[in-house]
């Protein structure tokens, strides 16, 4: 079961982190108009590159299958261009819980 559409309510912007480059670093093309639920919390999270302990200021879920990896550029429903900081894919096979794609933003 994947995460209910009538509960992502907002609507946000992925560009794919590729890597660096020697002109800093690359995104792939923009997703826009992703269906997502948006909420604007502070929470401390541990970056999983270099396991330093950042503070993150949005919680974007969206369904499961779009490449979001840390270091994406996400453009929340305000206008805010931020990064992400961690991907976590919620899955549960043979439960009744739906499957998620969690994005923690600086």
């Amino acid at each position: 079961m994947i995460v209910p559409g009538w509960l992502l309510r907002h609507r946000v912007t992925v560009e794919p982190y590729l890597g660096d480059s020697a002109y800093g670093p690359r995104y792939g093309p923009p997703v826009a108009d992703v269906p997502a639920m948006v909420a604007e919390t502070v929470k401390q999270v541990r970056r999983a590159s270099d396991g330093r302990e950042v503070v993150s200021t949005a919680q974007v879920i969206i369904a499961p299958g779009l490449a979001c990896p840390a270091g994406s550029r996400v453009t929340l429903p305000d206008g805010r261009v931020s990064t992400a900081i961690s991907t976590a894919q919620h899955t549960a096979p043979g439960l009744p819980v739906p499957q998620s794609t969690e994005v923690m933003c600086e």
